[in-house]
């Protein structure tokens, strides 16, 4: 870090001051206690280490001339001086050289603090790994000098040694007082969002040509009933028009058509979201305007009383029998309702059945329009009539096929992952999603998933569902339970179908082998050999997600073996009905327009990238030419219809270890089909990042990540997640991965994304920034 100036440091030295008197309170000494909390650290180890460190004069307690001197040193000091008190962090017993056992000591609370799990034998292979890489004279011990060698290999590392004391107490970053131009406003922006601006005018210029013309049609009847038909004529198109923003199927077909790249429907339920609080601000105005006219009618005429005009149909307006103020107070009421209930908050805090029965009073509202307004069915009919076809053709179709569940897979972070058996006329591309109704979970209720297997599975179908609210949560209860209404209880049955599941699942790796050019003499001696080196604990199913014990040129991943152990108990082949209403086209059905395409999952937003990156290998393999004298196989560069993607980035971003177990399986075998180099580099690449891990240029976390990049290329394998593809600790630094895919210079760039809405909108910002386009999985 750079050298402050004599106004930082009085800057500095203030801020630091105030914050020790706020947590050394009244004695003015820190204590361990007090110092722990302050840190925030999940591993005491370290914090101990620190106290002792600042504890200059071993009191057992900091004051604030030690903590300023300690602090000074890790932000105001050089490297060596920094690396020196890293050093001191390791030297547990202070002999002034580590040893193996204290390296081994601080890597395993590296790894707690990082929130990672990894067996003794995998932590003894770290040790040893980043021991034997730092110990050059083989003395059996690591000196000062030996570990600034080491971690001076580690570029990165030495760019921003930073502890976390140093970093809680450095005064906040003084404000920027450049003035920015909003983002709304650059050419950027409206550049990549068009589509939607154009959608946008065009929507606002109908309603206010609409509002003006009932206004001028009604001006004999004073500036609050003339208000109220201006309302009331945009509220006829707006209450037809936000259902015609959700007509999936003729969405999904538009979606193949040049339509598309005229109108935003990728972003129909935004715009759907946007509609929808337009007619409630609409009935605001145009309830409140009617309530103003009917009070001034009363005052004037005399006639009726204001209540007389609200509640009763004594006035006789409104074309059916004078009802139009009772429908018109009812339909104030169920348009609040279903804004209330629509909010981010209800549907995002594990309530989502609240928005789907209240989203169901669409229904009433409709036939009271019809009742209220008398023009209001010359606007309903045509939307109404499509709207009623899609509904009869997806009960129809979601009844048809004879559709269950014949395998279920409980996953790690509470995930169901199901698969269904696939009928023979249920096609679907890449990132499409269902909507699906299991009766014995609740028989009415019907919730979207995105299909997570590809479209070349021709016999059954993937849906990983996420327990986020009570129709999830209640389906993985029910499948937890240990003897599940049908559930397969046959013994002898079961362990026919596992057979036959493993039989197939060799007869795909020998088939697999014949692609690559390697298999045995024949065909049974290849099954038999394939048998021995996928062979478990415990019998695998062909095509579950169970199926983790992968064989690699460089030999099976011994975490791997035990994913499968530890799943297998969650595992069960079952028999339950259950329908499927689509499938629906998504954003990402852009992908294989694309040239290059990056696929960004946070979490469980993977889902539709697992159904995207299994087709895409599949295309891929499929372009893929094998040399018939030699064991060469190459890729040909072909730019078709099909598919014009050069180069595939696919980037997943988990809180925590145990949620790679979902996909881990499926990405390990997508590694392997581009085991051998390509010419032009790898066709997919894939970055993974756990966020509960702490970053590299932190002082608390460099010895363990050292030692997994060490272990991981010794071993050609990362340690936490089984796969080629090290994983990144922390968040991505999205501008520095956006420049290295610019400078790539693959084509134009498409960013398609899947996951929390807050990290989309900072992916997004990002993308316009490199004029990238960008692509939110919505529905």
């Amino acid at each position: 870090m750079s050298t402050m100036n004599l106004d930082e440091d009085a800057r500095w030295l203030e801020w630091v001051t105030k914050q020790f008197e706020s947590i050394a309170g009244e004695d003015k000494e820190i204590d361990l206690d007090e110092f722990k909390t302050a840190l925030k650290v999940k591993e005491s180890f370290f914090a101990e280490r620190f106290f002792a460190l600042f504890d200059s004069d071993g009191s057992s307690t900091i004051s604030l001339d030690e903590l300023l001197k300690a602090l000074d040193l890790l932000i105001h000091g050089n490297e060596t001086d920094k690396l020196h008190f890293l050093f001191q962090v390791y030297d547990v017993d202070g002999s002034g050289s580590i040893d193996p056992d204290e390296l081994r000591t601080v890597l395993k609370s590296c790894l707690r603090e990082s929130a990672i799990s990894l067996p003794e034998e995998k932590l003894d292979d770290l040790t040893l790994a980043l021991f034997e890489s730092a110990d050059k004279d083989n003395s059996g011990s690591i000196t000062f000098e030996e570990l600034k060698a080491e971690l001076e290999s580690f570029p990165e590392v030495m760019e921003n040694l930073t502890i976390s004391a140093a970093n809680w107490l450095k005064p906040p970053a003084s404000e920027n007082k450049k003035r920015h131009t909003p983002r709304y406003l650059t050419p950027v922006y409206w550049h990549n969002n068009s589509r939607k601006l154009f959608f946008l005018c065009a929507y606002t210029c109908l309603n206010m040509l609409l509002f003006i013309m009932a206004v001028l049609n009604h001006s004999s009847g004073g500036l609050w009933f003339m208000l109220a038909k201006g309302c009331g004529q945009c509220l006829n198109f707006n209450c037809t028009f936000v259902m015609v923003l959700m007509l999936r199927r003729c969405l999904t077909w538009l979606r193949a058509t040049w339509v598309v790249r005229i109108l935003p429907l990728d972003q129909n339920i935004l715009l759907h979201q946007i509609v929808g609080y337009s007619i409630f601000s609409f009935t605001l105005v145009h309830t409140s305007a009617h309530i103003m006219n009917f009070a001034r009618l009363s005052q004037s005429e005399g006639g009726h009383r204001l209540w007389e005009y609200l509640f009763t149909t004594r006035p006789g307006i409104g074309w059916v029998q004078g009802t139009a103020s009772i429908t018109g107070m009812v339909l104030q009421l169920i348009i609040s309702l279903m804004v209330v209930c629509s909010s981010t908050f209800v549907r995002r805090s594990g309530h989502f059945e609240v928005f789907y029965w209240s989203h169901l009073s669409y229904i009433w509202m409709w036939a009271l329009l019809v009742v209220h307004c008398a023009n209001f069915w010359k606007w309903f009919v045509a939307p109404g009539v499509v709207f009623l076809m899609e509904k009869l053709v997806g009960i129809a179709v979601s009844h048809m096929g004879g559709l269950c569940i014949v395998e279920v897979n409980l996953l790690p972070s509470k995930v169901t992952h199901l698969v269904i058996k696939r009928p023979q006329f249920f096609h679907f591309k890449p990132g499409d999603y269902v909507y699906l109704n299991i009766p014995v979970i609740a028989k009415y209720e019907w919730h979207p998933f995105t299909i997570s297997s590809a479209p070349e599975q021709q016999d059954i179908l993937w849906l990983h569902i996420r327990s986020m609210g009570q129709w999830t949560n209640r389906l993985f209860e029910y499948f937890r339970q240990p003897e599940t209404p049908g559930v397969s209880t046959k013994r002898l049955t079961t362990s026919l179908r596992d057979r036959q599941h493993q039989r197939k699942k060799q007869e795909d790796l020998f088939n697999s082998a014949c692609c690559n050019g390697t298999v045995a003499s024949n065909k049974d001696d290849a099954i038999e050999l394939t048998s021995y080196r996928s062979s478990g604990p415990l019998p695998v199913p062909q095509g579950s997600h169970t199926e983790q014990l992968v064989q690699t040129e460089h030999g099976e991943a011994p975490q791997l073996r035990e994913t499968s152990a530890k799943l297998s108990d969650n595992h069960r082949f079952c028999y339950i009905k259950c329908y499927v209403d689509g499938p629906y086209g998504t954003p990402t059905r852009q992908i294989f327009a694309s040239e290059h395409a990056v696929l960004i999952g946070a979490g469980i937003g993977i889902t539709p990238f697992a159904s995207i990156l299994q087709s895409i290998m599949y295309r891929y393999r499929m372009r893929k030419q094998n040399c018939p004298n030699c064991n060469y196989s190459w890729c040909e560069t072909i730019k078709n219809s099909d598919m014009k993607l050069r180069k595939v980035d696919f980037i997943w971003i988990n809180r925590d270890q145990k949620s790679f177990e979902w996909f881990v399986s499926l990405l390990t075998k997508l590694e392997m089909d581009q085991a051998d180099a390509e010419p032009e580099g790898r066709f997919l690449e894939m970055h993974m990042y756990m966020t509960s891990a702490l970053s590299k240029n932190d002082m608390k976390a460099i010895g363990l990540q050292m030692a997994l990049d060490l272990l991981a290329k010794k071993e050609k394998r990362d340690s936490i997640t089984g796969l080629r593809t090290r994983t990144q600790p922390g968040r991505p630094e999205w501008g520095k991965v956006f420049q290295k895919i610019a400078e790539e210079k693959k084509g134009k760039v498409h960013v398609f994304y899947c996951g929390s809405p807050a990290l989309a909108k900072l992916i997004k910002a990002h993308c316009e920034q490199f004029g990238f386009k960008f692509y939110k999985e919505n529905f």
